[in-house]
């Protein structure tokens, strides 16, 4: 079983309603959507196990001396210390050949949040096998990226944290440009305003393979409205 701490925002937030749409499950209910179409269905399988999510703290197992119980109270004692705040507006970008969304410009808000939850709950992650760094793919990192591989058990963290939500696998050419007309069709104006980072997800995947889903949905720390009031 392992776990990950995720940004996204909640159930019937319209930017998760369009997303999950688009990938064709809920993170939330773990309940399936009919796909857009066959095509579709292809391009957004890989998404559509991790659910609509950006990655703050990489999936992790527990160490034996670590119970779920005790995460998921760190996980609340921490949220409920965490101010929210308001992000920049989303974007449709290309990262190494698959769709996201990403800021528009880039956030320290963000990047602070992705380092203090890496560092802070690291004492929850049992240290990588021989096989998991394996997997990663060593050999094509760089020599930072194979340091926090190590130190952290994920190659991009700290000065190599890139905030995404993954849309798509990788795709490129005519069918690219025609995935980005989709897109730009599909969500639309819901990408005209900024992001409030109100809330954080613990994530679970129960056995290998398996799709990920919300353990524990919290907000973080005041209400949002009234912070910016």
């Amino acid at each position: 079983m392992r776990y990950a701490i995720y940004f996204t925002p909640g159930e019937t937030d319209p930017l998760t309603r369009a997303a999950e749409r688009w990938i064709g499950r809920s993170a939330f209910s773990d309940a399936g959507h009919a796909p857009l179409d066959a095509d579709l269905a292809f391009h957004t399988a890989s998404a559509r196990r991790y659910g609509f999510h950006a990655t703050m703290k990489a999936p992790f197992r527990l160490p034996p001396h670590r119970s779920e119980p005790e995460l998921i109270d760190a996980f609340d004692r921490w949220t409920a210390a965490r101010d929210p705040f308001v992000g920049p507006r989303l974007v449709i970008g290309q990262i190494d050949g698959f769709f996201a969304l990403v800021p528009e410009v880039r956030s320290t808000d963000i990047e602070a949040l992705a380092r203090d939850l890496t560092v802070d709950f690291d004492a929850f992650r049992a240290s990588p096998s021989e096989a998991e760094i394996a997997r990663r793919n060593p050999e094509n990192l760089t020599t930072r990226q194979v340091r926090h591989l190590h130190e952290w058990g994920y190659p991009y963290v700290m000065e190599d944290f890139g905030f995404h939500m993954t849309l798509t696998g990788r795709v490129a050419g005519e069918e690219a440009l025609r995935l980005r007309r989709r897109l730009d069709a599909h969500f639309g104006f819901l990408l005209d305003a900024p992001v409030a980072f109100a809330s954080l997800a613990l994530f679970v995947e129960p056995e290998p393979g398996a799709p990920f889903t919300v353990r524990a949905f919290r907000p973080l720390g005041r209400n949002l409205a009234r912070k910016t009031a």
